[in-house]
């Protein structure tokens, strides 16, 4: 599945991972500066709250014309606690940032947008009933790690780090990020955010979709590559 070629340099400016780190930031900067009462409630409207979107009694298919649906994507951008932040931008930034650059501004936040919302209806229906809100991008960020994988499987990545008295330029596999990435959301589900639910459905179904994402893109990404 994966993709190898020959690249040029591009001198586009690559603007949706941006686009997106800018747009988290201020969500949780205005959640921040809200009273108690306020952000509780402003959680509780723009979170996908199962318990508002699907009745668990009810047949789930004509359910999903509900406008309410549209938390599916609201929720992608809000965050409460600053370590949830910063750990779901670091990896956005480390894999979307090379994935961008492959796939192009728009195609990535098509993956980042539609790889969020399904990670969030799974999660939605995998906890069907609870009144917790499903907050946080770290489905959007699983379907870009799954189509980052699923194209370029043996890539390294660039990473500086600080190392005693300087800041070193190395290269990770993309495999061992990805470990770390899974053992900071195994982190936060035995930890539990302060707000909200914890889905690994979400996680699972956010990397399947980016894995299928890059199925049906390769030969598209492949010729962009190219030219």
């Amino acid at each position: 599945m994966f993709v190898h070629v020959e690249t040029r340099k591009r001198s586009q400016w690559q603007w949706a991972t941006v686009l997106i780190v800018s747009v988290c930031v201020l969500c949780f900067v205005w959640l921040a500066l809200l009273p108690n009462q306020q952000r509780l409630a402003a959680l509780q409207e723009w979170g996908t709250v199962p318990a508002n979107i699907f009745d668990a009694r009810a047949p789930i298919w004509p359910q999903l014309t509900d406008p309410s649906l549209l938390r599916l994507f609201t929720a992608l951008f809000i965050h409460v606690t600053w370590l949830h932040l910063l750990s779901n931008l670091l990896f956005l930034m480390i894999f979307g940032l090379p994935g961008e650059r492959a796939l192009g501004s728009l195609r990535f936040l098509l993956l980042f947008v539609v790889g969020g919302v399904v990670a969030n209806l799974i999660g939605a229906v995998s906890l069907a009933g609870v009144r917790l809100p499903i907050i946080g991008c770290s489905g959007a960020v699983s379907a870009v790690v799954g189509t980052y994988v699923a194209l370029f499987p043996r890539a390294r990545l660039g990473l500086v780090l600080p190392l005693g008295l300087y800041l070193e330029f190395v290269r990770v596999p993309a495999f061992l990020l990805i470990g770390i990435w899974v053992l900071l959301q195994l982190l936060f589900s035995y930890a539990g955010p302060s707000y909200g639910a914890y889905v690994w459905w979400a996680h699972i179904g956010g990397f399947l979709f980016g894995l299928v994402f890059a199925l049906f893109s390769r030969e598209a990404i492949a010729k962009r590559l190219r030219h």
